[in-house]
């Protein structure tokens, strides 16, 4: 098995001879005899060639109209492969998206992207012509990023699709996109996309040096990229964003990042990601000033609570009651007098269940998923409490975090983390444990960055200018008095 790898690899990197039989029996034998492989032979102008496709990849009815009808009446005098090539290039346009492979491997990577394949008897390289018909999702409503005044399209797991979807947008001839293939097996299409006069050229030439060291032998989602965006010293939040959303994917080219569209996901990147954009929407920039920086004031209010909120509840019951009042502290001796476990045992066992509640709801089918948000919520709970395994102030507390964190749904991986780390040093070491464990948190945010770029920017470092769509957000007439860009940051 492993000579036969080693004998198509070696086959892959020949280049295509001028013999039309010799060719074919390559192709045949590198494809052995796959399925999906169509080969057409035929006469053009009194020499031998094959059309080649990959079926269920073109449309059948535009390479019969556009290449095969139009190509058969082609006849030449003195007719040779340079002449008939030459003569297709200049006097012929079959597809607009054309192109010469030279090598067998070059020649499969067209073939299995949906291109149709010309071999002359003669010819040391095959035409290409970009005839891709196959089945795609079409462009529908984001499902994981809801916006009520927003756009309503969102990207599909096609990149010249999303490709599209970018250049509506920005029709601009500083918006580059370059398309590149990645992964020795899947040759997997992506396109770096990126504002010419505001990204610098040494960032883009670093970005594109990362993505030609990987060794990937397949990418199948952004997940497989995201690792070798980002820096190897860890931080706790992603320091390269994801977005579904082709008018949140512009806004960020505008603001001087690079995005990477992914053949195969929806999802694109963003590099970098600051911190402070967790807490923002498209839809705070169609609403009012006011109540946009009143929404982005309950987030931050949300997050924290979502991570501290039953830290603090452990901390002071356990290690620092003074801070209760005398009603408050009666409440909970009340709660926890018949508790079964220690109250830490019990903060843990609730998170962890409801973590096991909300992966089960993600990973069954939707009508399943909802008979167990109901069973856990209404039945499980309310048992749970009625049988005394768990306090009423205890299952409050953790259902108000929880609910809190639903409000920040980019940062839910690193809630989740914090909360239980926040919940241990609570715990176990009271305020003073959450002070010293929260004081690490912010070393770890302060130091984070990404190619360069602080990712707690504007906050940390300060920088005014960019204040003004952070902690607030002013009304575009004062926002329109200057670009913004993150290269500022540097500066």
């Amino acid at each position: 098995m492993i000579h036969e790898e080693n004998l198509t690899e070696q086959l892959l990197q020949k280049s295509i001879v001028p013999k039309l039989a010799e060719n074919l029996s390559v192709i045949r034998r590198i494809a052995e005899d796959s399925s999906d492989l169509l080969v057409n032979e035929f006469v053009l102008s009194g020499l031998s060639a094959a059309l080649l496709c990959c079926e269920g990849m073109l449309s059948t009815s535009t390479i019969t109209e556009l290449i095969l009808r139009p190509i058969t009446q082609i006849a030449l005098p003195n007719p040779t492969a340079a002449k008939i090539f030459d003569y297709i290039e200049k006097r012929q346009l079959y597809s607009t998206d054309h192109a010469d492979a030279k090598t067998y491997a070059d020649l499969f990577r067209f073939l299995n992207s949906g291109f149709a394949v010309l071999v002359l008897e003669g010819a040391t390289r095959a035409l290409v012509f970009g005839i891709q018909g196959y089945d795609k999702r079409s462009v529908s409503e984001p499902s994981g990023e809801d916006n009520i005044l927003g756009a309503k399209d969102g990207f599909v797991e096609t990149v010249r699709v999303n490709m599209s979807l970018v250049r509506r947008r920005m029709k601009s001839p500083q918006l580059k996109l370059k398309l590149f293939c990645k992964g020795s097996k899947s040759q997997t299409d992506l396109c770096l996309c990126y504002m010419a006069d505001r990204v610098p050229q040494k960032w883009i030439q670093e970005i594109q040096a990362r993505l030609d060291r990987m060794e990937l032998e397949s990418i199948l989602s952004s997940g497989y990229i995201q690792p070798f965006l980002e820096n190897r010293r860890g931080c706790i939040v992603d320091t390269v964003g994801t977005t579904e959303r082709p008018d949140v994917f512009c806004a960020k080219l505008l603001e001087g990042r690079v995005g990477l569209l992914i053949e195969g996901t929806p999802f694109a990147l963003v590099i970098p990601k600051l911190f402070c954009e967790s807490f923002q929407t498209m839809d705070d920039y169609c609403y009012r000033p006011v109540y946009t920086t009143l929404i982005r004031w309950l987030k931050y209010a949300g997050f924290l609570a979502a991570i501290l909120l039953p830290a603090l509840y452990l901390a002071i019951a356990l290690h620092h009651p003074e801070l209760l009042n005398r009603t408050l502290l009666l409440i909970l001796a009340q709660a926890e007098e018949n508790a079964p476990i220690s109250l830490t045992a019990e903060a843990i066992g609730v998170l962890l269940i409801y973590e096991v509640i909300r992966e089960a709801g993600l990973r069954l089918l939707k009508a399943i998923g909802g008979a167990v948000s109901i069973v856990a919520g209404l039945i499980i709970g309310d048992a749970a409490v009625a049988s005394g395994l768990i306090s009423t102030p205890m299952l409050t507390v953790t259902a108000i975090a929880v609910i809190a964190g639903f409000i920040v749904p980019d940062l839910a991986q690193a809630v989740t983390l914090l909360r239980f780390g926040f919940l241990f040093a609570g715990g176990f070491c009271g305020l003073f444990g959450i002070v010293l464990f929260g004081t690490a948190v912010l070393f770890n945010l302060c130091a984070g960055e990404s190619f360069g770029f602080p990712i707690m920017a504007p906050l940390s470092p300060l920088y005014s200018k960019g204040m003004r769509d952070t902690l607030v957000r002013i009304n575009f007439r004062r926002m329109q008095s200057g670009d913004f860009t993150v290269e500022e940051y540097h500066e």
